[in-house]
């Protein structure tokens, strides 16, 4: 549980920072910026509640609520790695680092999401 919640939590830490840099860079009219700040409290808020129900599957271990966490978590991996093309859309060497720094966390955070609900199922049917 632990290990799930503490790369979970990097995971948050990263996509807050992502927010962060685009609303220090803004590119339009449209986009979150530091100017707005009701706008970027509202982003915010709109990403943690997104990232909520993950990281409070992480303190259940349960096989099933663990593919499902994994399944969540892999949809978050993808918007990192559209973090990365937009980053080389935007020539932006931070961008570009979020973005793979965030992919391998939350690759890495899969894989030890469905290892653990493997490991418990694997216990249960020993002692069967």
């Amino acid at each position: 549980m632990v290990k799930r919640l503490s790369m979970f939590l990097m995971i948050m830490i990263l996509a807050i920072v992502a927010l962060l840099l685009a609303a220090k860079n803004p590119t339009g009219p449209n986009t979150v910026s530091f100017d707005e700040p009701l706008n970027l409290l509202m982003s915010l808020g709109t990403l943690i509640l997104l990232l909520l129900p993950p990281l409070i599957l992480s303190f259940f271990n349960h096989l099933v609520l663990n593919i499902i966490s994994a399944i969540y978590q892999a949809f978050i991996v993808l918007t990192f790695l559209g973090l990365i093309i937009v980053g080389f859309v935007i020539p932006s060497i931070w961008i570009i680092a979020i973005g793979t720094l965030g992919t391998i966390v939350g690759i890495t955070s899969i894989v030890i999401t469905i290892l653990e609900g493997l490991k418990k199922v694997e216990k249960s049917n020993s002692y069967n």
